[in-house]
C-alpha cells in the first residue's frame, strides 16, 4: 500500500480502555525494532509491556487522558494520546496558557512510512484548534543524531526547551494552530 492510499483509507477514531492490549503491542514492538537498530537509550531494552508501570500508565493513556487510535482495514496502526500538560514525571514546565499535549504517539512498525504519525499529529491539531486552544506540544527524544525531532519539525512543530530527565535528552516541541 501506498502513502496516498493509506491516506485514503485511515480512520481515526476515539480511543478507550479496549484499546490498551493493542498499543502495548505497539510499544513492545517499537522497543523490539528500536534496538534492533541499535537504540537501547530512548526506551530501553525491556518490552513495554514489562517495565515497571508500563501497563499501567497506557491505562491511564486510555481512561484519564484522550486517545485517538488509527485504523487501516480494520486493523489498529497507530496511537496518539493527547493531555491538557506535560506529564507531571518528566521535568516540563507547564506552558502557562492553555495547550494539548501529546503524550504518546505510536504507530505500528508494519505500517511504517504510511502517514500514520503524522495524520494522528494532524487530527491532534484539529482536535486542539475545536477546542479554542492555540498551543499543541510535544516532548521526545533528542538523542541518537536528532531523527526524532526532526519528524516532529517536518510535522509543523519548531522546538522550545532542551531538557534531561536523569541523563535521558529530551526536546519540548511547539506548534502554533492560530
Amino acid at each position: 500500500m501506498t502513502h496516498d492510499e493509506a491516506a485514503q483509507h485511515l480512520h481515526i477514531r476515539p480511543g478507550g480502555p479496549a484499546d490498551a492490549p493493542a498499543i502495548l503491542d505497539m510499544l513492545d514492538s517499537a522497543v523490539a525494532w528500536m534496538n534492533a537498530r541499535g537504540n537501547t537509550q530512548q526506551w530501553g531494552t525491556v518490552p513495554y509491556s514489562q517495565t515497571s508501570g508500563g501497563v499501567e500508565r497506557v491505562e491511564r493513556y486510555t481512561t484519564r487522558n484522550t486517545p485517538y487510535v488509527a485504523e487501516l482495514d480494520g486493523t489498529t496502526v497507530g496511537a496518539l494520546v493527547l493531555d491538557t500538560g506535560p506529564s507531571p514525571q518528566m521535568p516540563i514546565a507547564p506552558a502557562g496558557e492553555p495547550e494539548r499535549y501529546v503524550r504518546l504517539l505510536i504507530s505500528d512498525r508494519g505500517h511504517a512510512g504510511l502517514g500514520i504519525g503524522a495524520a494522528l499529529l494532524a487530527h491532534a491539531a484539529e482536535e486542539t484548534r475545536q477546542a479554542g486552544v492555540n498551543l499543541l506540544r510535544v516532548d521526545c527524544w533528542a538523542g541518537g543524531g536528532g531523527e526524532l525531532v526532526a519528524y516532529y519539525e517536518r510535522n509543523g512543530f519548531a522546538r522550545t526547551d532542551p531538557f534531561l530527565s536523569g541523563t535521558w535528552p529530551g526536546q519540548v516541541l511547539a506548534r502554533r494552530l492560530a
